[in-house]
């Protein structure tokens, strides 16, 4: 498929109610309104296709740019790549979720991350801690800097009830849930975290989602045995 003949699957299977979905969770931009399960149909007959994914990411409509991000291998993106897509990423669902399902495949994501988290723009910061999230799911421990991710559970717990930007606690209490959740020996340190921000206030636009509260997830990850253990990828 080339990418006119993927745009045009893409606005098929477009609806008027998820792009309303969309909407109410603050997406202002260009999109069709097509659901994640439906893109991955899409997937199937693409993948693989690296150029394609650029040229998605490109169009700036959501529902490309997010089906870009299924296809990529970051690992294959430049850094330069990267970054113009952490830049270019117009809504949360492309910042938090899109652009690390990618970046946390690239050999220097830690580095991405950190680079991004220290952005003073909000969409960027944003994507950098969802990122050194993505890659704590995703690396084994012993390719993890341990020390380093103390310094950034101590920089949320020191930080996040100060930060006026409005996704960043929510990012920041990702981070947090996923060091518990992912990274068995700093689960005493995530819990430590948790416990002192307490619960995160995002507003989440005209919808009735709210964060998640860390310790509770933390304990629920607990509860079912599930501390430790890595997911395969980021890309959900």
């Amino acid at each position: 498929m080339n990418l006119q003949e993927v745009m045009s699957e893409l606005e098929s299977f477009g609806s008027a109610q998820t792009v309303k979905i969309y909407r109410n969770h603050g997406a202002q931009g260009d999109m069709f309104g097509v659901k994640v399960g439906d893109l991955k149909k899409i997937l199937k007959k693409i993948k693989g296709n690296q150029a394609l994914a650029m040229e998605l990411w490109d169009t700036g409509n959501s529902d490309a740019m997010y089906l870009a991000a299924l296809v990529a291998d970051g690992a294959k993106m430049t850094k330069q790549q990267l970054d113009r897509w952490a830049k270019s990423a117009w809504w949360y669902m492309l910042s938090e979720y899109s652009v690390p399902f990618v970046a946390a495949e690239h050999p220097d994501a830690c580095q991405l991350a950190r680079k991004w988290m220290a952005a003073k723009k909000e969409s960027v910061c944003s994507s950098g801690w969802a990122t050194y999230a993505s890659v704590v799911s995703i690396r084994p421990d012993d390719a993890l800097d341990l020390d380093e991710i103390k310094g950034l559970l101590e920089q949320v717990r020191t930080t996040i009830k100060d930060e006026r930007r409005n996704r960043i606690p929510g990012s920041m209490n990702n981070f947090v849930i996923s060091v518990g959740g992912y990274v068995k020996p700093l689960l005493k340190d995530a819990k430590r975290v948790a416990k002192a921000i307490g619960k995160v206030e995002v507003d989440m636009g005209n919808t009735s989602c709210k964060v998640p509260v860390a310790t509770d997830y933390i304990a629920k990850l607990e509860s079912m045995g599930r501390i430790g253990k890595k997911r395969k990828t980021a890309k959900c």
